[in-house]
């Protein structure tokens, strides 16, 4: 993939919701090799096909001669993210995370070439714990404004909701924009990318490095996978697909995939395939001929079975 507008062909897999200056960004990576970063919350053990998009991403850019960073938020995760939710996460104790991180680390690393300069792991509890809430509240806290926190859309719908939010949640943005100050700052990340939902909180992380380091940074979303019902598909919403062979086996992963509806082949495989666009584009071409020989959904679920969990 090195030589290619990379920007241009995540667009023509409708895989950019959203996105800080479009041609800056597109600049930036032209120009690489970039380091950029995905992070997910180990609130579970396992990973499911929601966070596979965002290891694909980095999997995507590693491919392109970029260097990615998986972040897994031991930290953020003691907090609790508030986007999507209409009420509030169980606290994890440490036991609990050490153990989620390290089964999360391993989906992680089949995935992405971690090690040798080519790709980082990070857990951002190495660098938040030590940090006293007098620091958090100067360096970052100051940065931020009250005002920028209620505007954001996952914030609004919260403070509406019967439930409200607590501080503790609330809080939660400003970790995650320290998280990428601290990646900007120690691995020169310039770029963060998420799901759609995750768009206020990204975006707080770039204006905290603009604020406080006078330099623009990226980032972009990508649209949310929803489930057959419009519910985000995730480890707490929706349908339950895991990445760990013990909680959905390579058998019902590859089932999930089967079962795909014929309108959404095209795109799922743009999503979850590593095939040039090209390649992708003639086997929806094949399938749409002849939907009943399931070409598409097949292509599909063998892809993601065999980087899941080889081709073994």
């Amino acid at each position: 993939m090195a030589g290619t507008d990379l920007i241009a062909e995540l667009e023509a897999r409708n895989l950019i919701h959203d996105s800080t200056d479009r041609d800056a960004l597109r600049d930036a990576v032209a120009s690489g090799p970039v380091a950029l970063y995905y992070g997910c919350d180990p609130t579970a053990d396992s990973l499911h096909v929601g966070n596979l998009i965002g290891l694909i991403m980095l999997r995507r850019f590693q491919d392109a001669g970029h260097r990615p960073v998986a972040l897994a938020g031991g930290a953020t995760g003691m907090v609790g993210d508030p986007s999507g939710r209409s009420d509030e996460r169980n606290l994890l104790d440490d036991d609990t995370l050490n153990h989620n991180v390290a089964a999360i680390k391993a989906q992680l690393s089949r995935i992405v070439d971690i090690g040798d300069g080519r790709g980082e792991l990070v857990d951002n509890r190495d660098w938040t714990q030590p940090i006293t809430i007098l620091e958090v509240l100067r360096d970052v806290g100051k940065h931020v404004t009250v005002n920028q926190m209620l505007a954001r859309e996952s914030i609004k719908l919260r403070v509406n909701s019967e439930h409200g939010i607590s501080f503790t949640e609330f809080s939660y943005m400003l970790l995650q924009a320290n998280d990428y100050l601290w990646l900007h700052d120690h691995l020169d990340c310039t770029i963060q990318v998420g799901g759609s939902d995750q768009w206020g909180n990204i975006i707080g992380g770039v204006d905290l490095i603009r604020r406080k380091r006078q330099t623009a940074v990226h980032a972009f979303s990508w649209p949310l996978l929803t489930a057959a019902d419009g519910s985000k598909l995730g480890k707490t919403t929706g349908a339950r697909v895991w990445l760990d062979a013990s909680k959905t086996s390579p058998y019902a992963l590859r089932q999930h995939f089967l079962q795909t509806a014929d309108a959404d082949v095209r795109q799922q495989l743009l999503t979850f395939s590593l095939r040039p666009v090209a390649e992708i584009e003639e086997l929806a071409a094949a399938h749409a001929e002849a939907p009943q020989r399931r070409i598409g959904q097949r292509a599909l679920a063998d892809d993601v079975v065999t980087l899941v969990h080889g081709r073994e």
